[in-house]
């Protein structure tokens, strides 16, 4: 008898055990499973905002954009990213009201910019109506926008979990958060809706066969070592062999240099044709900003100068951690040249250049044959769209995606509150390219 209730309480121990450690191995196969739906979620409106992001930038450039071969290829863009927006917004949840409008715009932001690309790639030129068509569509996605971007801040920041919106989202929501509903904002801004680049311009270097700007024979180690200590002057110290570079762009040599009263050391890469300084890096924390950006300007132009880059002018910079990158491209008698384009690194405490980058210089730089314009820029200026107010002008050389180069007049203007700057060919008065300027806390840059 003692052994049979022996038995039985043994039994019940391990049913016991048994029934923990499943309902233990259930749960953390569910708490997996959550994870893995919150980070497929996280994923998926990360890409939603970015194709979002997008199609507001493309739709502002297509509200401008007069010629038909141009504006078909930025359409055509719209018509892809808007498409690419509604697949990673399916992949969220689609109960919600906000996002049903979302879905609604993007869908119908689609069709419309694909039959406007139609009517483009068939010789026709947009109508004023399309273009006020394109002016509500843009307004209402600089709306999605900011607002998706606040949901994606709260989301990132902990205020709004992925639980909390997949649970009966609208009520859920207004309880978790104290600020203003963001899917009430989605539908607010999108209900009246019934119809329808770090860096500047061209400061992808275009990484060509032929390095034009790449002159001179090749050169051994010790004559690269020459060229270094030639670079820093009186500052060199001491220097030592990190690596030879074969397979980069550039082939080079790779050297850390000491110099006089300095703790850091200064990394550098010297090419191994012609000995040509391709880029320099000073690591050092920099803790305050005194040195305005007028004022960094001119240091990395007086430092270039310094350096044998002459002529050399800024036109787009990036600022992270007290150092601003500036992007100085070469000047030609006031025809801007941005294939030739050298990058600097400037402190913003006491103005020191941490490093640069001439890669795109080393690629592009020759002595051109400048081509006689066959329109005037009074012609080129008829070209543009009339809503765009124009704010300065000149020539510039633009690199193409087939590794080319188109001389255009350069016009920056703005239309409301938005910039640009678009390009038109100084032989065919075609519109080349069209981007949209974007002043952030970080810099100004193009898209």
């Amino acid at each position: 008898m003692v052994d049979k209730s022996r038995w039985l309480i043994a039994c019940i121990i391990i049913l016991i055990i048994l029934t923990f450690v499943t309902g233990y191995y259930a749960f953390k196969l569910r708490e997996e499973y959550n994870n893995l739906n919150k980070n497929n979620y996280t994923e998926a409106f990360s890409n939603l905002v970015n194709y979002v992001n997008s199609v507001e930038n493309y739709l502002a450039k297509a509200m401008i954009s007069k010629s038909p071969e141009h504006a078909a290829q930025t359409l055509t863009q719209i018509w892809r990213d808007s498409n690419l927006g509604m697949v990673y917004l399916s992949r969220i949840f689609s109960e919600n009201e906000g996002l049903s409008q979302t879905a609604k715009f993007l869908n119908q932001v689609s069709d419309y910019s694909y039959s406007l690309s139609r009517k483009n790639i068939n010789g026709e030129e947009l109508s004023e109506e399309d273009f006020n068509n394109l002016e509500t569509m843009y307004k209402y996605s600089v709306d999605l926008e900011n607002t998706l971007n606040q949901l994606s801040e709260e989301i990132y920041n902990g205020e709004i979990s992925w639980d909390d919106l997949n649970l009966n989202s609208e009520a859920k929501f207004a309880q978790s958060v104290d600020s203003i509903n963001v899917f009430s904002n989605i539908d607010d801004n999108l209900n009246d809706y019934e119809g329808l680049i770090y860096d500047g311009a061209y400061s992808d270097h275009i990484n060509k066969k032929e390095k034009l700007g790449l002159t001179g024979d090749n050169i051994d180690e010790e004559n690269a070592k020459k060229k270094v200590q030639e670079f820093f002057g009186e500052d060199f110290e001491a220097i030592e062999t990190n690596s030879s570079l074969e397979n980069a762009d550039i082939p080079s040599y790779d050297f850390s240099v000491k110099l006089k009263g300095k703790e850091e050391k200064y990394s550098i890469m010297v090419s191994k044709k012609g000995g040509h300084i391709v880029e320099t890096n000073l690591d050092r924390e920099v803790y305050e900003e005194k040195i305005s950006q007028e004022e960094a300007n001119e240091i990395g132009k007086s430092y270039l100068s310094d350096k044998g880059f002459e002529n050399m002018k800024e036109t787009y910079f990036v600022k992270q951690g007290n150092i601003v990158t500036i992007n100085y491209a070469y000047n030609d008698n006031g025809i801007i040249v941005y294939p030739d384009l050298i990058k600097v690194r400037i402190a913003l405490d006491n103005g020191e250049v941490l490093g640069i980058e001439t890669s795109g210089y080393l690629n592009s730089h020759t002595e051109r044959k400048y081509i006689e314009p066959k329109i005037s820029i009074d012609e080129a200026r008829e070209k543009l769209n009339p809503k765009l107010e124009i704010m300065s002008e000149n020539m510039a050389i633009i690199p193409t995606e087939w590794k080319t180069e188109i001389n255009c007049y350069e016009f920056k203007g703005k239309v409301e509150e938005k910039e640009f700057l678009v390009y038109i060919n100084v032989e065919t008065g075609k519109e080349e390219d069209i981007l949209v300027i974007l002043d952030t806390p970080g810099g100004t840059l193009t898209v």
